[in-house]
């Protein structure tokens, strides 16, 4: 199954289109660090994360993971080891923080970008998340909530999302 980010604003599956946002660049196929640009290809997607504080456990067939307070994405590229995976925040390396005050992260999904072969620099922390305003991201790609629990409906561990 593949997902595919239709323009800059539609996220299609199957015969569902969600509205959505990206990064506020537009797409690259040469992606940096802190560009703030969506990287174009297709890629696989990781794990649900999820704020169980806040939202209960949503219907999906991907494998969820409660987030803690402790946890972050690595964005260092002075932490090679470290870089573009999940990491504890008391680690000393720049890291996006996925337990936040505001409801991005109370859902998201890693896109497995720069995953297997990292390329310390080429970018890090594209994930699937909530916006409430649809404002361009920093090479995310943002639905609403309520169209975030459909797709997790529709998607498992072997769907593909086509960035183009």
């Amino acid at each position: 199954m593949i997902t595919l980010l239709k323009n800059k604003h539609i996220l299609k599956l199957d015969n569902f289109y969600f509205k959505c946002c990206i990064g506020k660049n537009g797409t690259t196929i040469k992606k940096k660090e802190g560009d703030k640009k969506t990287p174009k290809g297709i890629y696989s997607i990781g794990k649900l994360y999820y704020r169980k504080d806040r939202l209960n456990k949503p219907s999906t067939r991907l494998k969820s993971i409660v987030i803690k307070k402790n946890m972050g994405w690595c964005d260092d590229i002075n932490s090679p080891e470290n870089y573009n995976q999940l990491i504890k925040t008391t680690k000393k390396v720049r890291h996006e923080k996925l337990f936040r005050n505001d409801k991005k992260y109370d859902l998201l999904i890693p896109i497995k970008y720069n995953y297997q072969k990292k390329i310390i620099g080429k970018g890090s922390c594209i994930f699937l998340h909530i916006t409430n305003d649809f404002k361009p991201t920093a090479g995310c790609i943002a639905l609403k909530e309520k169209d975030f629990i459909i797709l997790l409906k529709l998607i498992n561990s072997k769907t593909k999302i086509l960035i183009n």
